[in-house]
């Protein structure tokens, strides 16, 4: 299948020329040997994706180093390039490619897009390489191979095997109502061994976190669900905390309603400055209850970290131990679906009312019903080692329809009520919003009130 040829502007050509190299972006000569660029893109299909640019390249200019572009004299000069690229997977749907001109530039810049792989990608030399910032860094030793193996979700911990004894899921209160709700005529330890939780006499992790009435005393430090309570807007400090960080502790499906149910209580003791005053903060169940399930089913169950909840005056962050698994990306999470932990996820959706509810609807729901609120979407952020999902307390409406909203019911507003009802946090910023509504003739500063005392009132 023939390479597209895009030609890009001037402008577009400048912005090419400055754009930084970083995780996501690496730009190479068209010197570069085919094998080598089969580095950082083994390294880009390893972790999150990325771009590379080939053809451009830095050369020492007058002010030190500088962007030339310099690129292919035709198509058929990067077909060893492309080659290379396509052999790296058996379909070749791992990358996009096209090829970029414009006018006055020399040559054609070979632009190809790394997706994110389900299965771990080698280079030409059959190493594998992750993407760390601006660099591709090899992956060396079989433990580090089998760390890349939990990221990609190609092997999941939830099959590993425990010191768990076979009562510890056999004979449990929980594994007990569970048969008796779903498969009444079961026995505990044929059924367990059935769905492979129970093998050669031993409870797997799915097992024990499902059915043991306590998987942290199997599981410690991996099982539970840690709540934090900070007084403020600002980052996360000790001295912020309200009181010591609680522990949510059970079986997975209990573990999903104690924690949705002890947020929900800790969010509503929260005041919010509103257009009537102090209001109390009311985030929907649904948006939180989805977030902590994904959560505590999509983890990493191999990394030795609770699920932390940490609850602030504004927002909500959750946040998950392990990069997103498989394909998945910031930018897909909402549209594809992939189970880290597949046993876990089928089988505590054979629960009654099971969490997961409606399977691979989690996020979407969440991003769904905080619309309907009119608050902002859920911001998602990849981590090192882990996924935040912040829910924000901040309305949809612009800053100036927030601050008309509240003088519908108050007779004047200052900077920091302003800045409390809109999210933002600088002071100038906000002061731009009064000017704004000002030069509409919708706004007039009170008389007699300056520095710090200054309000505004409707004209």
């Amino acid at each position: 299948m023939p390479i597209p040829l895009r030609t890009i502007s001037a402008e577009q050509l400048k912005a090419l020329l400055q754009i930084e190299e970083s995780h996501f972006i690496d730009l190479k000569s068209i010197d570069i040997a085919p094998a080598g660029l089969t580095k950082t893109a083994a390294a880009f299909c390893n972790t999150s994706g990325g771009e590379l640019f080939i053809g451009i390249e830095e050369i020492e200019g007058e002010r030190g180093k500088e962007r030339n572009w310099s690129g292919f004299t035709n198509q058929e000069a990067a077909n060893a390039h492309v080659q290379v690229i396509e052999k790296m997977s058996p379909l070749g749907n791992h990358y996009d490619a096209e090829f970029l001109g414009s006018a006055g530039a020399p040559g054609l810049v070979l632009h190809l897009t790394m997706y994110k792989t389900k299965e771990i990608v080698s280079a030409s030399n059959g190493k594998v390489y992750v993407r760390r910032s601006a660099q591709s860094l090899p992956v060396d030793g079989e433990v580090a191979i089998e760390r890349l193996k939990y990221d990609k979700g190609i092997k999941s911990f939830e099959d590993e095997l425990t010191n768990a004894k076979v009562e510890d899921i056999a004979n449990s209160i929980t594994v007990l109502e569970f048969l008796l709700d779903v498969v009444p005529s079961a026995e505990p330890d044929q059924w367990l061994s059935k769905q492979q939780v129970l093998v050669d006499g031993r409870p797997t992790v799915a097992g024990v976190l499902l059915y043991s009435d306590l998987p942290q005393a199997t599981l410690p430090k991996r099982s539970a669900i840690k709540i934090l309570r900070y007084q403020t807007k600002e980052h996360g400090e000790r001295d912020f905390l309200a009181f010591d960080p609680l522990t949510i502790e059970g079986p997975i499906y209990s573990l999903v309603y104690d924690g949705v149910d002890k947020c929900k209580e800790l969010i509503e003791q929260i005041k919010k400055l509103g257009p009537d005053g102090l209001e109390t903060i009311v985030y929907p169940e649904e948006a939180l209850h989805e977030v902590l399930t994904n959560a505590v089913l999509h983890r990493d169950y191999s990394i030795a970290a609770d699920v932390q909840v940490r609850i602030f005056d504004n927002r909500v962050e959750i946040e998950s131990p392990g990069r997103l698994p498989g394909h998945v990306t910031v930018d897909l999470i909402t549209k594809t679906q992939f189970a880290r932990n597949p046993k876990l996820v089928r089988l505590i959706n054979k629960f009654k009312n099971p969490p997961n509810k409606d399977v691979g609807e989690g996020l979407r729901t969440t991003f769904e019903v905080m619309d309907k609120l009119r608050l902002k979407k859920p911001l998602i952020e990849e981590r090192e080692n882990s996924v935040l999902v912040i829910l924000r307390h901040e309305s949809l409406g612009s800053p100036e329809q927030l601050v008309m909203d509240y003088l519908e019911k108050n007779a004047e507003i200052t900077n920091a009520i302003g800045r409390d009802i809109t999210g933002i946090k600088s002071e100038n910023t906000m002061k731009e919003v009064f000017y704004r509504l000002r030069d509409r003739d919708q706004l007039e500063q009170v008389p007699g009130k300056f520095g710090n005392k200054a309000a505004w009132q409707r004209k």
